[in-house]
């Protein structure tokens, strides 16, 4: 299934600073409230992760404005645990200097207060599925599942969208109307923070009411079966609330939950020192010799949830919660190698730059006229030479095992001056 991304609206931004990422789609920054959507505060709640990043890859705004953090608790997303250094929706009130969270909290907090947003929306997965009456374990007053949460009815000061309660209650409303399963029934759930809740009042929603901002948690349930249908309801309350903003949108598929079980199976790709480039899809579990510099790799994602988690033997690549693969360095220095590359492709030559891919059917062949320049095409062997440029390569004269994919199928290109690493093209047949 292939779906193009949307990246380009009217205007986005996307800061991939650490420690999470911001990534805003604008049109009108003067004249109309923004749309802050959070998800991962918890690392064990794909649901509310993948929801923001199909939102940030796939949605174009058309009017208004939304920012997207997808990956707000990054390390606890790659554990998939609820929070490595302890609950992080827990230390909105106050927080300890010394807490390794702290940056998160402060920087999450700057963005929550800024006078462009206007409504925040805090994703989670809970358990079970609210019920205002006891029935058994699953359905009752204390499961968290499908709930739209509020801290109190409205806010203090008037302000627009502060009518929490009539907001989520109308959201709520529409997500009955599509429900997968009828039990899959939302509700609004009011903590009354400020009166009952001690421990809400250190939560990322209370800590944005007590600044005069509407704030909004979407809690679809753990109990759920699959990822793809806590993302549909967690996408199906987002649009709820961008239409009461007057926030309008185009998506390139449609909102079902067979068209998500595709979507959050993608993995898009990754470039590495702008002159690496790998495929994530059926990428093999290991690849080795892979070269790169010895102190600072720069790894670019084409999803939002791609991340690097470096360790004394390897470097590990995620999309959110889910481990891609590892790659086993070859470390050498790296130059700018200069001109385009050329490569016959089934008997029509094209160019090339670096960290990019081609297709071929039957084979290709490695122009080079550089007499400095080296040619390794990685799975491939000509005895006697060093240099493999020159030659036709079928996918028969491969070694399957130095394959980047499971379909063994997709083989690198690698260009080396003396000693220094140029740059890697990758090579897929048919």
């Amino acid at each position: 299934m292939r779906i193009a991304p949307i990246l380009i609206a009217s205007l986005i931004n996307i800061l991939y600073a650490d420690p999470f990422t911001l990534i805003k789609k604008e049109t009108n920054t003067s004249s109309t409230p923004t749309l802050l959507v959070i998800g991962g505060i918890h690392g064990n709640e794909p649901g509310s992760y993948f929801a923001t990043a199909i939102l940030a890859q796939y949605y174009q705004i058309t009017k208004g404005n939304l920012w997207i953090i997808p990956d707000l608790n990054r390390l606890s997303i790659q554990r998939d645990n609820r929070g490595v250094n302890g609950d992080l929706n827990r230390k909105f009130a106050d927080i300890d200097p010394n807490d390794p969270d702290i940056d998160i909290v402060q920087k999450i907090q700057q963005v929550i207060t800024e006078p462009q947003v206007g409504v925040v929306l805090n994703l989670h997965d809970g358990h079970g599925f609210y019920r205002k009456k006891y029935q058994n374990t699953i359905f009752n007053p204390n499961a968290w599942g499908q709930t739209c949460v509020i801290d109190q009815d409205a806010l203090d000061r008037e302000r627009p969208f502060g009518n929490l309660n009539q907001i989520a209650s109308n959201i709520s409303n529409e997500l009955n109307a599509n429900l997968i399963e009828t039990h899959h029934l939302f509700d609004v759930r009011n903590t009354n923070t400020k009166l009952d809740d001690e421990v809400m009042k250190h939560s990322l929603t209370y800590f944005a009411v007590t600044h005069n901002k509407p704030a909004f948690a979407i809690e679809t349930s753990k109990n759920l079966s699959t990822l793809h249908e806590k993302v549909f309801y967690q996408l199906q309350a987002i649009e709820g609330y961008m239409k009461y903003m007057g926030i309008e949108f185009e998506r390139p598929f449609e909102l079902t939950p067979k068209t998500l079980e595709k979507i959050v199976t993608l993995k898009g790709n990754v470039t590495i020192n702008n002159n690496l480039y790998l495929s994530l899809d059926d990428l093999k579990n290991s690849l080795s010799l892979i070269p790169l510099q010895s102190e600072r790799n720069d790894f670019k994602f084409s999803h939002p949830l791609g991340s690097v988690r470096h360790n004394k033997q390897s470097y590990d690549l995620y999309i959110g919660n889910k481990k891609i693969g590892s790659l086993i360095p070859s470390y050498y220095p790296t130059d700018n190698c200069k001109g385009l590359l050329a490569i016959e492709m089934d008997g029509k030559v094209k160019n090339f730059t670096f960290a990019t891919d081609f297709f071929v059917t039957a084979d290709f062949k490695v122009i080079n006229d550089n007499s400095k320049m080296r040619v390794n095409i990685i799975g491939f062997t000509k005895r006697g030479v060093k240099d493999e440029s020159n030659f036709p390569v079928a996918l028969k004269d491969f070694d399957t095992n130095y394959s980047i994919d499971t379909l063994n199928k997709s083989y690198r290109i690698e260009f080396y001056e003396q000693s220094r690493f140029c740059g890697m093209v990758l090579a897929y047949f048919k």
